[in-house]
């Protein structure tokens, strides 16, 4: 008979886990020595007990997690070249950015028909959509679009908002497209991780206001604060899920996610290595659908063969060494992950119906109030690292003083930006580390 080691201990209450923990105090007070907050105002605890387990309702993912590959489409013969290596080497799904018209017939060339493709559509030409799902049947792949997105971004629709929810209504009708709620802009842009939801979340809502759809994708760029993140996904879910309940049809979403760009350096720049690892772990551990992983010299180097395949591999032994294609298991019943999940969808949904209440995620957008809550966001994570308090290794702590990367550069660092007309003030990327950058290039000149 299989002995259980726990029998032969008596349990103990949380009550009696804080008066032991309040004693060995000696006087110091509990809330102030050991309760800490986030910037989101997410309160962490030493301890987490079962006497306090509150379990939420989450969505399971039916299947494992699917390795994707993000492609920017620029030369098609290049792209290409790029997607058949990785749908031969184990990546699941290839993703085209896709910037303009493009070869249809060329891009798919040698690439086989059970591999799944997606287009994102940065342009938007209903005309070559309708070819783009003509010329691929047989394939398995999806088209989406975002036009509040290319707002946030650029500050202006692809041509009006009435004309781009008509073009888009005609084209959802004929399923030749999906939604896309891009929220990786809020994330990179340096908004926390409850504005991050909940701009994801009225950002939806923008879209099922106007349009009956039965699917939907939702972007996320993934931050390196492990354990939150975690439960970023898990809230975001179970947020949705309720949501969702006003509308039909019922509504499927999928979760695409890849590592942020804001915490990725320039120098010492092998350390984007565990830094994106980590933030797939916590993508896959919350329970994206499609993990895209980034090459760790992509702040400064094109694309390449060697930092694409590391990419890859990153998530390939996740996924197929370290066990995460059981990520719902991992997770399950954790007191510590069900806590910041709940106090981040209680936050989160809170922030949510205010946003409504006062108009939506586009009136907020027109009125500036979005771009001010994300660049104050920005300003004090910002003030963190600049201080020293939020560490980027190998930058602001640890640098090795004696590397030199000016003529290792192949993309420019410092992008020169052309003055515009815009409808609302853009939201852009923003990485930490930036300004340091700069001065230490131009120290090495």
């Amino acid at each position: 008979m299989k002995k259980i080691l726990s029998n032969d201990f008596d349990s103990v209450s949380a009550k009696a886990w804080k008066q032991k923990i309040q004693f060995d105090l000696k006087g110091a007070d509990y809330n102030d020595t050991l309760l800490s907050q986030t910037s989101e105002g997410i309160t962490i605890k030493p301890f987490y007990h079962q006497d306090n387990f509150e379990k939420l309702a989450i969505p399971v993912n039916e299947n494992p997690f699917k390795v994707s590959q993000t492609i920017e489409l620029k030369d098609v013969v290049e792209a290409n070249d790029f997607a058949k290596k990785a749908a031969t080497s184990g990546v699941e799904n290839l993703r085209f950015n896709c910037a303009k018209n493009f070869d249809i017939s060329a891009i798919v060339e040698g690439i086989s028909k059970t591999v799944e493709l997606q287009f994102v559509m940065r342009f938007f030409d209903p005309e070559f959509i309708k070819n783009l799902n003509e010329e691929l049947d047989g394939y398995n792949f999806s088209v989406f679009i975002d036009p509040i997105s290319r707002l946030t971004r650029i500050g202006n629709w692809f041509t009006s908002k009435d004309e781009d929810f008509k073009s888009l209504r005609e084209l959802l009708e004929k399923k030749q497209i999906q939604l896309l709620v891009d929220a990786s802009i809020y994330q990179n842009a340096g908004a926390n991780i409850v504005q991050q939801m909940t701009y994801a979340l009225n950002h939806a809502v923008e879209y099922l206001n106007h349009f009956k759809v039965s699917d939907i994708q939702f972007e996320f760029a993934v931050g390196s604060n492990y354990f939150m993140e975690i439960s970023k996904f898990r809230a975001f879910k179970y947020l949705f899920q309720q949501i969702a309940k006003e509308y039909e049809p019922e509504i499927t979403p999928t979760i695409f996610a890849t590592p942020t760009r804001r915490n990725k350096t320039l120098y010492d720049y092998n350390v984007n290595l565990l830094r994106s690892t980590t933030e797939c772990m916590s993508a896959i551990l919350g329970g994206a659908h499609y993990v895209s992983n980034m090459a760790y010299d992509t702040v400064f180097k094109k694309s390449n063969d060697f930092s694409n395949r590391i990419g890859k591999n990153q998530l390939l032994i996740l996924k197929e060494e370290s066990y995460f294609n059981q990520s719902d298991l991992i997770t399950r019943d954790s007191y510590f992950i069900e806590s910041l999940t709940k106090q981040l969808a209680e936050k989160a949904l809170n922030l949510f119906k205010d946003i409504e209440a006062h108009g939506g995620l586009l009136s907020k957008l027109f009125d500036g109030t979005i771009q001010r809550k994300i660049r104050e966001s920005n300003k004090s994570e910002q003030e963190k690292f600049d201080s020293g308090e939020l560490v980027l290794l190998g930058t602001n702590k640890f640098p090795n003083e004696v590397e030199k990367l000016n003529d290792s550069l192949e993309l420019a660092i410092k992008k020169k930006k052309k003055p515009r007309k815009t409808l609302i003030a853009p939201i852009s990327p923003k990485r930490l580390a930036y300004q340091v950058e700069l001065k230490r290039l131009k120290d090495e000149a």
